[in-house]
């Protein structure tokens, strides 16, 4: 029988891509660490989906595509040749389509918004809050280390998923959006 645990991170340390071994405080290990929350969030929202729900495919690209980013981030900038994995050269404007899809089915958004209204929308704030922490710490961490481009902009574009997924879903289960505040430069248009 094969054991679960091999005592090897007992010492305060984890392997990275490559076999090198860093601190589990690790700048990288905080950033792949948040994008692992992301992905479990992502995750917990398929499940409270049927499994026929049109966003399923989408959903599960998603998380796909998290693991390899997991991978990439998990790889030191110098050593990326040698990790095999990759991330579509078209993914950010695959998910710039959907989002604007989506978009286009949403009355025009003109304040913020409190999170919550349906336990799905409130799941998907809580996803896209989420991506928002992993992409802080990409950036941290490609400050130190560069980080592809490709990765630190699809966890952006995520949170703008998240988010318009939020408010489809409140508009289609009929359910009012709760704002906080109108925009700012709605504000100041009409004075």
């Amino acid at each position: 029988m094969n054991r679960i645990y091999t005592r090897t991170g007992d010492s305060g340390t984890t392997a990275i891509h490559g076999g090198l071994r860093v601190a589990k405080t690790d700048i990288r290990i905080e950033a792949n660490g948040c994008i692992d929350e992301l992905n479990v969030a992502v995750g917990s929202v398929r499940t409270s989906l049927l499994s026929d729900h049109e966003w399923q495919p989408l959903l599960r690209g998603v998380q796909l595509n998290l693991m390899t980013a997991m991978s990439l981030v998990a790889t030191r900038s110098d050593m990326s040749e040698k990790n095999p994995n990759s991330l579509p050269k078209d993914l950010v404007d695959a998910l710039e389509h959907c989002i604007d899809e989506i978009n286009r089915q949403c009355s025009p958004a003109d304040s913020f918004i409190l999170p919550g209204g349906t336990p799905l929308a409130s799941s998907l704030h809580q996803a896209r809050v989420l991506a928002r922490k992993a992409e802080r710490w990409l950036w941290r961490l490609h400050e130190e280390d560069p980080v592809p481009e490709i990765i630190l902009i699809y966890l952006n574009r995520l949170s703008d998923l998240f988010f318009i997924m939020s408010r489809y879903e409140l508009q289609q289960a009929d359910c009012k959006e709760e704002i906080w505040r109108e925009f700012g430069y709605k504000r100041k248009s009409k004075l």
